[in-house]
């Protein structure tokens, strides 16, 4: 009399009727797969067994892949449209003061950074009436001054973005929030021929929101629509 259990007619007859059930159920198969290799012995090999082992593993390196290339794209357009909005909201302007506090404000906003700061450089400095008037988002440095800043003091050439990490950011550049600041991105401008180079900087107090393994285009983007706008005003 055999010691084996038999199944019960009404499941052998759904499984027989909807056999996707069980090939869709991964930890069901797995049992199967593990019962059968008990039955053959352990001087056996079971090289199908091995494959399918080799073909799940690789089909779940795939899905994680799948998962991380749908996670940048759509990091990726979820910066794009914020870009854009920013860049809408700067051209709202129409006069120069105007500019520059929603530049500080609600662009700084929509780019989720904690800092903004506009640096020209300039014969003139912090002291002068009209630049003070400007508020605190715009610094007037010495010609100079934005490439050795640029440069990191190590004297390497720059790039037109730089994104990097920082322990605690310049006062000069970050005034009151300098304390706070652990990564930025600095975009170099230029304001066209004749006209001494310029520098906006975006800082954050989270240490991985501008590192040096990130990409640039959008914010390469953004500083090309900054310096056309810039130069409107310049005029």
């Amino acid at each position: 009399m055999s010691s084996i259990p038999q199944i019960d007619d009404t499941m052998r007859e759904r499984i027989i009727a909807q056999p996707d059930v069980i090939l869709e159920d991964q930890d069901l198969m797995r049992a199967l797969i593990a019962a059968n290799e008990r039955s053959m012995g352990g001087n056996i090999v079971d090289l199908r067994g091995i494959a399918m082992e080799r073909l799940e593993a690789r089909l779940d390196r795939l899905e994680d892949t799948h998962r991380s290339v749908i996670a940048a794209a759509y990091d990726n357009l979820a910066g794009t449209n914020q870009v854009h909005r920013a860049i809408l909201r700067m051209m709202d302007p129409v006069t120069f003061e105007g500019f520059l506090t929603d530049l500080g404000g609600e662009v700084a906003e929509i780019l989720r950074v904690d800092s903004v700061r506009l640096v020209l450089e300039s014969v003139q400095n912090d002291e002068d009436p009209a630049v003070r008037r400007m508020g605190d988002v715009l610094s007037i440095a010495e010609p100079g001054f934005i490439e050795d800043y640029l440069a990191g003091g190590n004297g390497a050439p720059h790039r037109p973005v730089i994104l990097r990490q920082t322990s605690e950011g310049e006062n000069r550049i970050h005034g009151n929030k300098a304390g706070f600041i652990r990564s930025e991105a600095c975009l170099r401008l230029d304001f066209g021929e004749g006209r001494l180079p310029g520098m906006l900087v975006l800082g954050a107090e989270d240490p991985h929101q501008f590192t040096p393994k990130q990409g640039t285009d959008l914010l390469s983007f953004f500083a090309g629509v900054f310096e056309r706008a810039m130069r409107r005003w310049l005029s």
